[in-house]
């Protein structure tokens, strides 16, 4: 991987916190949601944000 400036850095570690930010919320409007469908999309969206973090932190290391 080419050197990373420090701009790079921060803006990576912005979007990974976006990630944790978006997981946390969409969890719990699944918790909140009564309707199952509702429920089922925001679990997806959970899902989907921890492993955008995911992958993220591979392509990292």
């Amino acid at each position: 991987m080419a050197n990373l400036s420090e701009l790079d850095l921060q803006n990576l570690r912005h979007l990974m916190g976006g990630y944790d930010v978006t997981h946390c919320k969409m969890k719990e409007y699944a918790q909140c949601a009564s309707d199952t469908k509702v429920k089922q999309f925001f679990e997806k969206g959970a899902q989907s944000a921890m492993q955008n973090k995911q992958q993220l932190m591979e392509y990292l290391r």
